[in-house]
């Protein structure tokens, strides 16, 4: 028997199930293939009904798309899941310490551990922040980890998203829609649930308020840039299920010192506020003066330590892809520790050597843009013609800092279900994670995105990716 180039989280290399799979697989087994593709179809028509759906920039005719949802869970073990937590743990307490330290005495620069124009010359880096300690001294309230696997004990850090992850909302539609389809499956498994996520968030936060507010509950709204935001659906869903206001910078003016939101009865002071609008755009007093979508002061409120925002503004550094490849120095520099969760070989094209190199192997290597997202401004290699190689090599050569390189990894597989029966597609899996001074949260699960194109790396559903709900199995 040939051996296979992925590995295949649901069976093993003679067919049978891995044991994570094998209840579903017995289950699986005496399902009518027919019946499992109208549930399909139903889940699809559910997603629509209730509007789960994202909108697609710079593209027309294309504005709002349903992200495709897969009824083959991922399954991942108990045992498999303490690994990823303990590691996850790890990596996002260092990213807290690093913001802490980068925006106060930069200690990691005098140790000569970082090269200091990997900050000076960051467009994420912002001098505003020098000096500001958020309440509680948490930078990183709201973490979303992207992880990849490419074997049985194989995980990799794929990239950190500490500015706005965004994803939770189909986590938990995907866990709802599969306990109305599937009841019976929860009757079996021990699938720990992820549906207090948002008291969980709303909690945390709480937890996260300036000292200085009355003692009452503390007053928490999601502020959003407003309906045609790509993640709007999101933005609503959150606010609703953890009981919190929904806020566009209209909505909202600061008064002595305090951010305030108008309501029916008047102007009520804000304690925390999670906002989903970018840093540029957040202050038009200090950051961009033709933002729109900001509250004039709100950076002043903030710096009197009058108002909690979530994450801190300054965040986004931590997102850089140049700064991830000395991520296992920042997280030993940190907690003393040799990183967990490995990270992808990086080459940084800003150096010449890597460039060289990068320039040499294109065909073969994955080249990100370091703020880019989305699978936007990237190419994969093995899946590019020699046109786009050529394109992509001008790039490079104009603008070789604006870009790291990394190998192809052989992501895992998991089924979807197709008409022709199961079928293998690569996923990835980015669970969420909650910080507060007194507690790192992670929801057992999280967002697996799925390419559902045969052969497809790109699981952004942006590029045509779907998800799939997350089980972690309980002991």
């Amino acid at each position: 028997m040939t051996e296979r180039r992925f590995f295949d989280e649901m069976a093993l290399q003679g067919g049978d199930p891995r044991v994570p799979y094998a209840d579903y697989a017995r289950w699986f087994s005496n399902e009518d293939p027919k019946s499992l593709l109208k549930k399909s179809a139903e889940a699809e028509t559910f997603f629509r009904r209730i509007g789960i759906t994202f909108n697609v920039y710079g593209q027309k005719d294309a504005d709002e798309r349903l992200i495709p949802f897969d009824i083959v869970p991922r399954i991942i073990s108990a045992s498999e899941w303490r690994v990823l937590e303990k590691g996850i743990d790890q990596r996002v307490r260092a990213l807290n310490a690093f913001l802490a330290d980068i925006y106060n005495k930069q200690e990691i620069l005098k140790a000569g551990r970082l090269p200091e124009h990997i900050i000076s010359r960051n467009a994420a880096f912002l001098p505003q922040m020098i000096g500001m300690t958020p309440p509680g001294g948490v930078y990183t309230h709201i973490v979303g980890t992207d992880l990849v696997r490419t074997g049985e004990n194989e995980f990799y850090v794929l990239e950190d998203n500490a500015r706005t992850p965004s994803g939770v909302s189909y986590m938990l539609e995907n866990r709802e829609t599969m306990l109305q389809m599937f009841p019976e499956l929860f009757t079996k498994m021990k699938v720990r649930p992820v549906s207090s996520y948002p008291a969980e968030l709303r909690r945390s936060l709480g937890e996260c308020a300036p000292p200085n507010f009355d003692g009452t509950k503390p007053a928490v709204a999601v502020l959003t840039p407003g309906i045609h935001n790509s993640a709007y659906f999101e933005h609503s869903f959150l606010a609703d299920h953890m009981g919190a206001e929904l806020v566009e910078a209209s909505d909202l003016r600061v008064v002595d010192g305090r951010v305030q939101m108008r309501t029916t009865r008047g102007y009520k002071a804000l304690d925390v506020i999670y906002r989903r609008v970018d840093d540029e755009y957040l202050d038009p007093l200090t950051f961009n003066p033709d933002s729109l979508l900001g509250v004039p002061g709100i950076m002043d409120a903030y710096r009197a330590g009058n108002i909690t925002i979530a994450n801190a503004p300054g965040t986004g550094i931590a997102d850089d892809k140049a700064l991830y490849s000395y991520m296992p120095d920042i997280v030993e520099f940190y907690t003393g520790e040799k990183a967990i969760l490995q990270n992808v070989p990086t080459w940084r094209c800003s150096e010449e050597e890597s460039l060289k190199y990068v320039l040499d192997n294109l065909a073969d290597l994955v080249v990100k843009e370091v703020h880019g997202s989305g699978g936007y401004g990237m190419l994969v290699g093995p899946a590019a013609s020699k046109k786009e190689l050529k394109a992509f090599e001008a790039k490079l050569r104009a603008r070789p800092d604006n870009y790291v390189a990394q190998p192809t990894l052989a992501l895992s597989t998991v089924p979807i279900m197709t008409k022709a029966g199961l079928a293998p597609r690569h996923v990835d899996l980015r669970p969420f994670v909650l910080v507060s001074p007194k507690r790192v949260h992670i929801t057992a699960g999280g967002l697996t995105r799925v390419a559902l194109k045969e052969g497809s790396l790109v699981v952004n559903s942006s590029q045509g990716g779907g998800t799939k709900d997350t089980w972690v199995l309980g002991d």
